[in-house]
């Protein structure tokens, strides 16, 4: 039987912190990254089910998916959709990151997700986004995506896929511990990357534009959507049953995302980036309290 290629864990993270990927000037060394994203990725260094879920997934399933997508999607390049090529550019440009390579899948499900490794990822994006989303909203979310290379999340979401997707029933419950981890982590990862697409889009409001679509999908709603009244869903829910289950989830639920961005964009990180009038604004530590309170439900 073929033995499958492992992940040195202990060696991947040495490399990284030897030799980042990105930065520069529009992100001052992922200043803009949640602060409890980043602690979360650090302590995944000494939790054990975590890296042996990581060791054993990430690179075979990483050639795998690679392969079966050559043969079921559309790879996007300078020949083929370059309108969508050239927005991947400007995303990897402002974050200083590589041009990922992006494969358009047919689905009707409007969505987005990054595979791979943090030196070799993917990204795919359903072709319903490209039907329902213009140019500057797509910036948000190829924005988003490349986020998530940015720092160094590819390895988790893979394995996280990969466990709650494509693993057997057993292979579930033995990584059960793993997947709390890496569920818990997802949903901080997620605010990290809604301030990338926001500093690629540099349109606060194109960006919860971008975001809010996904509770719609659909074309006919769109002008009439109330982005006051949806926000409002976020106090209705606070004392619900509803917030428990947030907690098996790997996005923070839509209300809470678009209020974190309102409150990164009050940040002067992103009003330098964006090059506002008053650049004057909210420290990052500040931006991460309040974010921190609006996802407990406490603010």
């Amino acid at each position: 039987m073929a033995q499958a290629p492992t992940l040195d864990f202990a060696a991947f993270v040495a490399q990284r912190k030897g030799d980042r990927v990105g930065g520069g000037a529009e992100t001052s060394g992922h200043e803009y990254a949640y602060i409890s994203d980043k602690q979360m990725r650090a302590a995944f260094a000494h939790t054990k089910p975590v890296e042996l879920a990581v060791s054993a997934m990430v690179r075979t399933f990483k050639s795998v998916m690679r392969g079966q997508l050559l043969g079921t999607a559309v790879k996007v390049s300078e020949r083929q959709f370059p309108r969508i090529h050239k927005l991947t550019q400007r995303c990897a440009d402002t974050l200083h990151i590589p041009v990922p390579q992006i494969y358009i899948v047919s689905n009707p499900q409007m969505n987005a997700m990054t595979y791979g490794t943090n030196e070799e990822s993917f990204i795919m994006v359903h072709s319903a986004l490209v039907d329902h989303y213009s140019d500057e909203e797509l910036l948000t979310v190829i924005g988003h995506e490349c986020g998530h290379i940015h720092n160094d999340h590819v390895v988790y979401l893979t394995t996280l896929h990969y466990l709650t997707r494509m693993a057997s029933m057993f292979v579930q419950w033995f990584a059960y511990p793993a997947v709390i981890a890496l569920n818990a982590w997802a949903r901080r990862a997620e605010i990290t990357c809604d301030r990338a697409g926001m500093l690629c889009s540099k349109d606060s409001d194109v960006s919860a534009r971008a975001l809010t679509k996904l509770a719609l999908g659909s074309k006919k709603l769109y002008e009439e959507f109330n982005l006051d009244a949806f926000l409002e869903q976020y106090e209705e829910g606070k004392d619900s049953m509803g917030k428990y289950l947030e907690a098996f989830a790997t996005h923070p639920y839509l209300p809470k995302r678009v209020l974190a961005m309102r409150v990164f964009a009050e940040s002067s990180l992103y009003k330098q980036a964006v090059q506002a009038d008053n650049q004057a604004g909210l420290k990052m530590n500040e931006v991460d309290d309040r974010v921190r309170a609006l996802l407990k439900g406490d603010a």
